[in-house]
């Protein structure tokens, strides 16, 4: 495999392309006396994965969270599609940490159930809700419950179901914290065969130096609290190898490593 091109810096005020489709203005957000963000300004390009990363406390959920529209930014806007952000609307959807699943409902009453919401008649929502369990490979559990299921599988069944309402944006919070060494690296490989095929805008965040480089079109930097952008990095991976081969690579190898320089001084 030849290397792929070195990381490239990008402007940190987070502008450099066009066709964003999420734009984020001056987010500020306090908890009382805490200053959680100051002064976020980003933009997120349609059809591309942007990680979130930074250390422990310096906002990353909390964003994800306020363009979500969980949570309310103390200052500044969010806009989607050019529609400043209110609240949740059914453009974004977000994939949570813990999974939040019904625990009382099948996975196929899980998947389909933001189709449920909207009205979308019972045939057609299990007829998407069972094309995405496909795609997350859980064809033939569609009838089980989440305690019938392993913590990878629930994990699963979570990014279906957010696929499955169709938005534009994928909000995706620590998604494989959960499960273990061997499934994090194929879930990673699923995720970006889902990113190439289904060519949705992805809002990632993790706390792996690894898996934000080996996932990302762009990487996000946020400084220790109050959370701001610190570097944009865009790892330029050529992902057209193998997985083995890619993890391997000196180019891949390199941006983890200049990641973890300006990182270490933040841990604790």
């Amino acid at each position: 495999m030849a290397n792929p091109m070195p990381a490239r810096a990008a402007d940190q005020s987070g502008t450099a392309t066009s066709d964003a489709i999420v734009e984020v203005r001056d987010i500020c957000k306090r908890y009382g006396d805490i200053e959680a963000l100051r002064g976020i300004n980003l933009e997120f390009e349609r059809g591309k994965l942007t990680t979130l990363l930074g250390p422990s406390g310096c906002g990353k959920t909390t964003l994800l969270k306020i363009i979500a529209g969980l949570v309310p930014a103390t200052s500044g806007q969010i806009r989607i599609n050019g529609k400043v952000v209110t609240g949740p609307g059914p453009e974004r959807a977000f994939v949570f940490q813990d999974f939040a699943l019904m625990p009382w409902a099948t996975v196929l009453r899980n998947v389909g159930f933001g189709l449920e919401l909207k009205g979308v008649p019972q045939a057609e929502r299990h007829r998407i809700a069972k094309h995405y369990i496909g795609e997350v490979g859980l064809s033939g559990f569609e009838e089980k419950y989440p305690h019938e299921l392993s913590g990878g599988m629930r994990q699963r069944v979570g990014i279906a179901r957010a696929f499955s309402v169709n938005a534009d944006v994928l909000l995706l919070d620590e998604p494989f914290s959960a499960v273990d060494e061997q499934n994090r690296r194929k879930f990673q490989e699923d995720l970006l065969q889902l990113v190439e095929k289904e060519r949705k805008t992805f809002l990632f965040v993790t706390h792996s130096i690894e898996e934000a480089v080996y996932v990302s079109d762009r990487i996000v930097l946020l400084s220790p609290r109050p959370g701001r952008v610190s570097q944009i990095i865009e790892p330029n991976i050529d992902r057209s190898a193998a997985p083995d081969v890619i993890r391997r690579d000196k180019g891949y190898l390199d941006v983890v490593e200049e990641i973890w320089q300006g990182l270490r001084q933040y841990a604790e």
